[in-house]
Parts: C-alpha cells; sequence; structure tokens
C-alpha cells in the first residue's frame, strides 16, 4: 500500500524493497476552470485554459551543483547519457486522469557521482500567457515500482501556489546505500528551465 507523504517528509525507497532499481516517477495536474459570468464568461470560462507545464529531472552531484546541460532530463533531451533516467514525453495540456508525465528511473544506473535526483516542474511560456500554478490544482508525484507495479509513495502537493511560476516537488538521493524520496513541494518564480537550474549552478 502507497505511503502518503506530507510536505518536508522522507522515506527510504530501498530499505523494505531489497533490490529494487527500476521505477517510474508520475508527476499530475489539473487546469483550473476559469469561471465568470456573462458574454465574457459564457465564452472564455467555461472549459480550462491550456496550461503547458513540463516536468524535468536535474541530476545533481554531491555538491549540489549541475555540471552541465546534459544533466538536465526534460523534453528536449528525453534520456539521461548513462540510460538511468528517461523521460517518456511531454503532455502539452495536463488533461485527463493520471500521470501527465513520466520518469523512468533505473537506480542502479545512476552514477555515483550524482548525489540526488530533483524533480521539477516549470510552466512553459508563462510570462508570455500569463500562467501560473494559482491555475493548476490537484498536482502530484508518486513512485511506482516496475517489477511489480505497485504504488509506493504518493506526494500531494497541496500548498497555494499562487504567483508560483515553477515548483520543485521532490527528489530521490542517495543515504549511504540507501535510495530515499524527500517531499519537498517548493514554490520558485523562475520563468523558464533556464532560470529554475540556475539554483543548482
Amino acid at each position: 500500500m502507497a505511503v502518503n507523504l506530507q510536505k518536508g517528509q522522507r522515506i527510504s525507497l530501498t530499505k523494505d524493497n531489497e533490490g529494487l532499481s527500476r521505477i517510474m516517477v508520475g508527476l499530475g495536474w489539473d487546469p483550473v476552470a476559469q469561471g465568470g459570468k456573462g458574454l465574457i464568461g459564457s465564452l472564455f470560462g467555461r472549459g480550462t485554459p491550456n496550461v503547458d507545464c513540463d516536468a524535468s529531472v536535474f541530476l545533481i552531484d554531491a555538491n549540489g551543483k549541475v555540471r552541465s546541460k546534459e544533466e538536465i532530463v526534460y523534453f528536449g533531451n528525453l534520456k539521461h547519457k548513462s540510460g538511468s533516467v528517461q523521460h517518456m514525453g511531454d503532455n502539452l495540456t495536463g488533461d485527463g486522469d493520471g500521470d501527465d508525465e513520466q520518469i523512468v528511473i533505473e537506480l542502479s544506473k545512476v552514477p555515483q557521482d550524482i548525489a540526488r535526483l530533483v524533480f521539477v516542474v516549470n510552466i512553459y511560456d508563462c510570462i508570455k500567457r500569463r500562467q501560473h500554478f494559482g491555475m493548476i490544482k490537484n498536482a502530484f508525484i508518486r513512485v511506482v515500482n516496475l517489477s511489480n507495479n505497485q504504488e509506493m509513495l504518493r506526494f500531494n502537493l497541496t500548498d497555494d501556489y499562487s504567483n508560483r511560476t515553477a515548483l520543485i516537488v521532490g527528489e530521490i538521493y542517495r543515504n549511504g546505500t540507501e535510495w530515499k524520496f524527500g517531499a519537498l513541494g517548493e514554490g520558485d518564480n523562475s520563468s523558464n528551465l533556464g532560470e529554475l537550474v540556475n539554483r543548482y549552478r
């Protein structure tokens, strides 16, 4: 049975799952309906805005740094050179139930000099489109053991992220011989992925 985490909580992925290697990290969100009365509401208020959220992974070394662009897995670089991290593709709208984007991790292939995998979500073209995470609801991250397809944990992001344009959602990190997951849920005002990764330069 999956563990539901709160912001700031940490849990071991491998302590009770000896031999765990292949996992899937699923991230999901739904656009909030933008309402309104009258003609404007009837023209624009029905349905939801197309908020294009993009999930990415930063592979971070022991010094807390992303050393090169190759250490970022996102819609423009779907697979890490080690084969340890693979992004399964971009979802442009956030519509539908379940995961909007999925990232497969082969823990045994993560290079030894990588200490953390940080999962982030940003809104594509957020300044031009005047969009922020107050226009998103039901955001979550979950981890699935691909050997049995069992969901191991889930973290629902319940904070108010109005006017935030990026989220640092969670991290998978080494702790001795273990792999652990940390629920971060931190909002950020970066307007694009390049700005966000500068936190780790």
